[in-house]
């Protein structure tokens, strides 16, 4: 009895933000931050500009090699630190600064700390997300000034990674199929890492409110990635719940998988489709279109990452997308910048409330050029498949805002057809994400409403999506919330056009039943998830009329 009081004392429960995974238990390994040994300058300032410059060819050297050994996800993320090793902009007036008698050590790491302050300063996630890049980076340059390594050591088998934070390369440098799970006190669901480890099926937990320890090494611990906690030193009774939680959870995945490409029909035989997700282009060569019923959320942003794409840049992704599909219905949406998604050269900085500024269509509408370009090549891919192709606005506010979109489509069209180049009208829908917007939806003359509960979720509730002071107020389940999904799929229903929900919602099992009563009957969910989403239909009754549009 004593040494059982005793463990139970030691057992501590640190609290974070889920990302993705489920239950997962083993020794905690802490991952210590690369520690940089200091080099001597070299004799001469035209020395020291020569030692820098070779780190960055070594630098750039070390990035290619990783940038050919992983996936087009990996890549494009590291792609952003190769840019920067051979940007004039950024190296010659460090290079300036050394020649002038400054350390390449301390020249580099002031410079550095200059950018990353300045992309962290306003918190937006996404620019966060940057600088834990050019963090990566920084530490990558002076390990190769120094001559030293980035390595960690060796990781214990089925370990569960503890770290502060953690850059991409280190993620990437981990044995994915080693190790149980990553949990870090910094980090957020938007962060490159959070995105890697989604596509790598990586139980993840980020923003722990405890700064890891040292004693801790091997120290037994359970990661729950579902609901954003670790345990550690966990009592016998805790741990065997979470080894039963655990065992569940995988029979559950598998089951969930092997009939992930089965239709999903409801316990009282209500068919529902099941579309997925695309947010990068690596992802079509990591799933088939076999598991879903098409794609419900197409994501064009990263397509604007290093500025303002070209026409056939953009048709070629798109025709792409259509071939992959296979037949399959397809929905994109057009250029969805501003808010949590700033684009340098796109985007307007500065604004004082940037989720309420101008983002999605507004800012669309304000940058018609870019508009234009983007409905020419949508119309021109939209030929390319014998299944109408969707177009979907995001963060439409009002039908005049739809209406203009509409209006730029038909020019679009028009030009195309004048020139002879083939082209069709793609179905132009709304995203239905901004309260008003699902309040008056049957007021929009739109071709099918989908719904992004990511963003009708804050803006109902008032509260960032990313601010953890205000999470819990965030609550999917708010009756609100459903409330203004029920009343976008009876207009729907009323108008005869689908209505589908696109957001992290559609994502999640645990909801599928209160989607379903609202009468929601099209999902669209991220690849990993599509199984487990189907498998939590199956076992759910609809609970709702069966008409929600003509899903």
């Amino acid at each position: 009895m004593p040494s059982e009081t005793a463990e139970a004392v030691r057992e501590a429960v640190h609290r974070g933000t889920a990302v993705c995974g489920g239950v997962a238990i083993g020794p905690l390994h802490v991952l210590r931050g690369v520690a940089v040994a200091r080099r001597e300058a070299a004799a001469t300032p035209q020395e020291e500009v020569g030692a820098f410059r070779a780190a960055l060819a070594a630098a750039t050297a070390a990035l290619e090699a990783v940038l050919a050994a992983e996936d087009e996800l990996a890549g494009d993320i590291l792609e952003f630190q190769a840019a920067l090793l051979d940007d004039p902009d950024l190296i010659e007036p460090i290079a300036a600064t050394i020649a002038l008698g400054t350390p390449a050590h301390d020249a580099w790491a002031a410079a550095m700390d200059t950018e990353i302050a300045a992309y962290r300063e306003d918190g937006d996630p996404v620019l966060s997300a940057r600088a834990d890049d050019l963090a990566d980076l920084r530490t990558r340059v002076l390990l190769a000034l120094s001559g030293g390594e980035g390595g960690g050591g060796t990781t214990p088998a089925g370990a569960i990674i503890l770290a502060v934070e953690m850059t991409p390369s280190s993620f990437l440098a981990l044995d994915h199929a080693r190790i149980a799970g990553v949990a870090t006190t910094g980090g957020s669901p938007t962060s490159h890492v959070s995105i890697l480890a989604k596509a790598r099926g990586v139980n993840l937990v980020v923003g722990l409110d405890t700064v890891p320890d040292e004693t801790l090494e091997g120290a037994t611990a359970i990661l729950d990635a579902s609901d954003g906690t670790l345990v550690t030193n966990p009592a016998p009774v805790t741990l065997g719940e979470a080894e039963a939680r655990r065992a569940a959870g995988a029979a559950a995945r598998s089951a969930a998988d092997a009939r992930a490409a089965d239709p999903a029909v409801t316990a009282d035989g209500v068919p529902v489709k099941v579309m997925v997700n695309i947010d990068d282009p690596a992802l079509l060569d990591l799933i088939g279109p076999a598991i879903c019923d098409g794609v419900g959320l197409t994501r064009t942003e990263f397509l604007f990452a290093d500025g303002a794409p070209d026409e056939d840049t953009q048709f070629t992704f798109y025709a792409r997308l259509l071939a992959w599909a296979d037949g399959r219905p397809v929905t994109i949406r057009t250029l969805d910048a501003g808010g949590d998604k700033p684009i340098p050269g796109v985007t307007f900085d500065g604004e004082a409330n940037p989720f309420l500024g101008v983002r999605g269509v507004r800012l669309s509408l304000g940058r018609p050029d870019l508009l234009r370009t983007q409905l020419r090549a949508l119309a021109r891919a939209a030929a390319t498949t014998p299944v109408p192709l969707k177009v979907m606005v995001p963060m439409v506010t009002v039908p005049d805002e739809l209406e203009r979109v509409r209006a730029l489509l038909a020019e679009a069209v028009a030009a195309l057809e004048a020139a002879g180049t083939p082209c069709a009208t793609p179905i132009l829908g709304t995203m239905i994400e901004v309260p008003a917007a699902a309040l008056t939806a049957g007021t929009f003359d739109a071709g099918f409403y989908s719904i992004g509960s990511n963003d009708l979720i804050q803006y109902a509730t008032a509260s960032a999506r990313d601010n953890p002071a205000v999470a819990s107020l965030a609550d999917p389940l708010n009756p609100a919330v459903l409330e203004l999904i029920a009343r976008t799929v009876a207009a729907g229903a009323a108008r005869g056009v689908e209505v589908s929900l696109c957001g992290d919602m559609a994502s999640s099992p645990a909801l599928a039943g209160a989607l379903l009563a609202t009468g929601l009957r099209v999902f669209s969910a991220a690849p990993a998830e599509v199984g487990a989403v189907k498998q939590a239909i199956r076992a759910s009754v609809s609970n709702a009329p069966e008409d929600g549009g003509d899903a």
